[in-house]
């Protein structure tokens, strides 16, 4: 896998449904942007189709503006629409086949998997890196199954050859953590995206990463 792309999965914010509208989304994305997050990952579960792909147009040029990696999580209809980076995809969602069939080569794909053969399976099928956790318990995902703690995220980054990123209860203080038990970036909703001041939250979280 590339410098480039370990490199961007680095500061991995993804967006919480609960902002409320596409325009305090694009928002708190944009401040979180100009404090250092070097991925986004839209996720609006829940929202209608319009507001989902006028929120997705903004985020490709509000990362595009920032160099940043831009992903849409399970749709990859609104990664064709607004020309994102990627998708990233669960095991309830299309298999990664079948979204590297309709993306093509040049995109990315991230998976999360639930078990040693969802991993298996992904990585074969040309996922690109892999979403792991929850790291810590998360009140921001309630489908997100029990922590699997540090000892389990580093588990995974020696079992596979992708780049893992640790998702789920990470804070900006357990952030180096998780660098600490071989994931190339972490991935957080809460401590940047619902913080009371993103741009400063990302910037804290970028400082302390580098």
């Amino acid at each position: 896998m590339s410098t480039d792309l370990t490199g961007q999965l680095r500061c991995y914010l993804v967006t919480d449904p609960r902002a409320g509208s596409v325009e305090a989304l694009v928002r708190i994305t944009r401040a979180a942007l100009c404090g250092g997050m070097t991925a986004v990952q839209l996720r609006v579960k829940g929202w209608p189709d319009g507001a989902a792909l006028q929120v997705a147009h903004a985020l490709r040029l509000a990362t595009r503006a920032t160099g940043a990696l831009f992903l849409v999580n399970d749709r990859v209809d609104l990664v064709l629409a607004a020309q994102a980076d990627g998708v990233h995809l669960g095991v309830d969602d299309l298999p990664v086949s079948a979204a590297r069939s309709l993306l093509g080569p040049g995109a990315i794909i991230g998976y999360s998997p639930e078990s040693d053969v969802d991993r298996d399976v992904a990585e074969r099928a040309g996922a690109d890196y892999l979403g792991v956790g929850p790291v810590f318990g998360t009140s921001t995902k309630h489908d997100a199954g029990p922590a699997i703690g540090l000892e389990g995220l580093a588990a995974v980054v020696r079992a596979t050859t992708l780049p893992v990123i640790g998702i789920g209860g990470v804070t900006i203080e357990r952030a180096p953590d998780v660098l600490a038990a071989g994931a190339v970036g972490v991935a957080v909703v809460g401590a940047v995206f619902l913080a009371d001041h993103p741009e400063h939250a990302a910037h804290r979280l970028s400082a302390i990463l580098s």
